[in-house]
């Protein structure tokens, strides 16, 4: 998925993904809405994937042995390369071409900030996990943290609730 003359000059968009149903319906709820097939798009499209250290994943650094944080590490990239791989998936389907898709590594916020900051991107699309006040308060909330800190406008798309 390169780059194309098309794009030049547009203002950048960034959805993020993870491996949550979420992010994934945020992406396509995205491209269904800005991305139509046949239509110009508004938008260049970078898709952005956050991905753990294994270190950060266990909460300490160097916990474990040479071989348990080997074996973590590679079960990490497996798991960023799935989430890419249907983040492509979903863009193809759609018929969207020309998207980017990156993987930076680090906590979620930061990394969708940084992001922000590096691409100058005029708007962030994160999906809603639907979390409670305490589960936001106990796990936080990637897509409260962005609204309230990244350098352009947030969107939040939100899964329909099921009756």
């Amino acid at each position: 998925m390169a780059e194309g003359s098309e794009n030049k000059g547009k203002p950048l968009m960034l959805v993020a993904v993870d491996d949550s149903e979420h992010s994934f319906y945020a992406l396509e709820w995205t491209l269904d809405h800005f991305f139509a097939h046949g239509t110009n798009h508004p938008f260049k499209l970078i898709v952005i994937h956050a991905r753990s250290s294994a270190s950060s994943a266990l909460g300490v650094a160097g916990f474990g042995s040479v071989d348990f944080m080997t074996s973590l590490e590679a079960d990490m990239k497996k798991s960023t390369g799935k989430t890419v791989q249907k983040a492509k998936d979903v863009c193809t389907s759609k018929k969207v071409e020309n998207v980017e898709v990156e993987v930076m590594e680090g906590d979620p916020r930061n990394v969708m900030c940084d992001a922000v900051d590096k691409h100058q991107a005029s708007l962030l699309v994160v999906g809603s996990h639907g979390y409670g006040i305490v589960k936001r308060a106990v796990l936080g909330s990637v897509s409260d943290y962005c609204a309230h800190h990244v350098k352009c406008s947030v969107m939040i798309v939100k899964q329909p609730t099921k009756p």
